[in-house]
Order: structure tokens, then C-alpha cells, then sequence
């Protein structure tokens, strides 16, 4: 199926462009992670999916579980578990904009104690997702430096089974140094494996550094079935016109990619840090990208970071409860409009039986 995806959208030279995001492959700029960033971008109408326009336009067709109308698929990644120096001095400098809210015990019981750190907030973040029948994909950092702030995942190894247990996904988060080499990517994904005893299939790079197509070469040759990095750092939309999970194209090789994108589209973090966004006005822009995946049966993917969750000491201070609320909004509103409440792994296995998108 994915040979007839190819060639429809060739017949349309900028989509197919697009698609394969061929301006990527030989950037002129990029920022001082290493990253292509949407500023840099010439295609700026990333709030509307117009690949995936396309080839709905073209008769292609989505059949969810259940007789969903679309999905929403939800991630988190775990960047902080251990309550760190940093966090505390954070935390102080927006006392005087939260008052009482964001007070200083629970950070420095968890700086003290690592088991009571509030950012091991998983079962808190499970319940929620509870309420509306869904299950989410937490990925995990398994390296022994991450950009100057480090955790073991063997310290959190019964968490990670309650994970599972509850039947959520651990997925791999690449560490920072780690996103383009294979070797060491391979050898900390064996790592977590030995944590979960199972096999590690999804994975999302750490910071959203990628390289087109290179990181999903790499990612493939490593033994990864989907990716779910594919995403702006700095801002929500669809980067290459795609509201549906696809196989990359290597335009350099002439050949599909044998790895599953799952295009992240929104993230907490391009809201609030790069676009500086506040809960109100980001829930008009989520609201707007949830309908208009549903108008193309679509699949919406969304990252909510465990620290989101972590009040009163969320990400120290950076993240209000309206944050936590928004979330729960999104699962709502899902919700009411017959969202499939996934997580990336369910998904992956749905494409895998019957396929996303098919020819009608």
C-alpha cells in the first residue's frame, strides 16, 4: 500500500517535496541543537494537513477499532525523575509569581530522597487517563549522562513494571549524545529491554534532534518498527503535511525506509517554551488540529511531559496546573468525538493487521 501512497502524491511535484521534506536533506541553517526548526522552514502552513488532504481527496481511507472516528495518541517523555540543584533555584526565582502553590517541600524531600520525588508521578498519570478508557506510551532514558542531568532506570525498575502492568507502552527516549549513533543507541536500548524484559519496538530522540532521513536510517538499522520524533521543536503542527502514520522515503537511496513514522503534532513543551503560549490560547490551537484530523480520520499525537503532571512542583514552576487541566481537556474532548485513545505501540500493531491508509 505504501507504493501506491508514493506514487499518488508524486503525481503533485511540492507535495511530494513535502512529503519527503526535501528541503531537509541539505540545510542551509540549523539551531544550536542541531536541529532544522520550523523558522528555518519554507513551508509554513504546518496547521493544516495537506498530504494527508490529499490523499483522502484521492479515495484513501482509515477504518479504526471500534468504529472510531480517529485517534489520539498520547506519549510522555521521562527527561526528569531525580529532583536536581537546578530545579530547586528554578522553583525560587517564580515563588513570588505562584505564592504558597509552588512550595519548596515536596522539591526538597525529593532532592533528599530520591524515591519521593514528585516527578515519579506515573500512577497519577495512569488514573487520569483511566477516566476516559485510554493508555499512553512513556518513553525512557536509559544513558548515564543526559545533558548534565542523569537518572538510572534500574533505580525505577518496579514503576516501569507497573507500566507495563497497566497495560501503557515503555518506549526508548535516545539520549542526548546518543540520537545519531547507532552503536550506542543500541547497546541503551538493550539496556532498558533488560529492565522490561521485552522487546523495545517505539522510540522518540531526546530534545527532538533528528536528521532527515539519516535518523531514520539509523533508527531503522537499530531494530526500532516506528519513530514518533518527527516533529517541530518550536512549533505544533504537521511537518510534512501528514496527519497519518507513514514509511519515510530516502530521496537520496530511492527507497522506502522500513521504520513507521508516527508524527508527533503537538507538544507541551513548542507550546509553552518556544511558541510562549499560554493554556487558553493553546487549547483554540488544539481544539483546531483535533477537528481537522478528525475531518481526514486522522491520528493525532500528543507529548505531555511526566513533570506536566507534577504539581504543585511542576517542572519547577515552568508548568501551572492549567497544564494538567489541558491535558485532561484534550482526553475529554477526544472523547465526546469518538476518539480511539491510544498509544503508539496499539497503534503500530493496528497498521501492522490492517493498515491506516488504504485505497478505497
Amino acid at each position: 500500500m505504501h507504493n501506491q501512497i508514493y506514487e499518488e502524491i508524486k503525481e503533485r511535484h511540492n507535495l511530494w517535496e513535502l512529503f519527503t521534506k526535501k528541503e531537509e536533506y541539505s540545510p542551509i541553517q540549523l539551531d544550536r541543537e542541531g536541529r532544522f526548526s520550523y523558522k528555518y522552514s519554507n513551508h509554513k502552513n504546518v496547521l493544516q494537513p495537506v498530504v494527508s488532504e490529499y490523499l483522502i481527496g484521492k479515495g484513501f481511507y482509515v477504518e479504526y477499532p471500534e468504529q472510531k472516528k480517529f485517534a489520539i495518541v498520547l506519549t510522555h517523555d521521562i527527561d526528569d525523575i531525580y529532583v536536581r540543584t537546578r530545579h530547586i533555584l528554578l522553583s525560587f526565582f517564580n515563588f513570588f509569581r505562584y505564592g504558597n502553590t509552588h512550595g519548596f517541600l515536596p522539591l526538597i524531600k525529593g532532592w533528599i530522597d530520591k524515591s519521593k520525588s514528585p516527578y515519579l508521578n506515573f500512577k497519577k498519570i495512569i488514573q487520569l487517563e483511566k477516566k476516559y478508557n485510554a493508555v499512553s506510551s512513556f518513553y525512557f532514558l536509559a544513558e548515564d549522562n543526559v545533558s548534565g542531568f542523569t537518572y538510572n532506570v534500574e533505580d525505577i525498575e518496579d514503576e516501569i513494571g507497573q507500566i507495563i502492568d497497566e497495560g501503557c507502552e515503555i518506549g526508548y527516549h535516545t539520549g542526548y549524545y546518543a540520537y545519531d549513533d547507532l552503536n550506542k543507541i543500541i547497546e541503551e536500548k538493550r539496556r532498558l529491554e533488560g529492565i522490561t524484559n521485552r522487546k523495545i519496538i517505539g522510540v522518540r530522540n531526546h530534545a527532538l534532534r533528528f536528521k532527515t532521513p539519516e535518523s531514520w536510517e539509523i533508527l531503522s538499522k537499530a531494530g526500532f518498527k516506528y519513530d514518533t520524533s518527527y516533529h517541530y521543536h518550536d512549533m505544533v503542527g504537521f511537518r510534512n503535511g501528514m496527519c497519518h502514520p507513514f514509511y519515510p522515503f530516502n530521496l537520496t537511496k530511492k527507497r522506502r525506509i522500513d521504520i513507521l513514522e508516527i508524527p508527533l503534532i503537538v507538544s507541551d513543551i513548542a507550546l509553552r517554551s518556544f511558541m510562549k503560549i499560554e493554556p487558553y490560547k493553546s487549547w483554540k490551537i488544539i481544539k483546531y488540529l483535533i477537528d481537522i484530523v478528525e475531518k481526514n480520520r486522522g491520528v493525532l499525537t500528543i507529548l505531555w511531559h511526566n513533570w506536566t503532571f507534577s504539581l504543585p512542583v511542576s517542572c519547577a514552576a515552568w508548568f501551572g496546573k492549567e497544564w494538567t487541566k489541558l491535558y485532561e481537556k484534550i482526553l475529554d474532548y477526544g472523547t465526546r468525538k469518538n476518539a480511539w485513545l491510544t498509544n503508539c505501540r496499539k497503534l503500530w500493531e493496528f497498521e501492522k493487521k490492517v493498515g491506516i491508509l488504504k485505497r478505497g
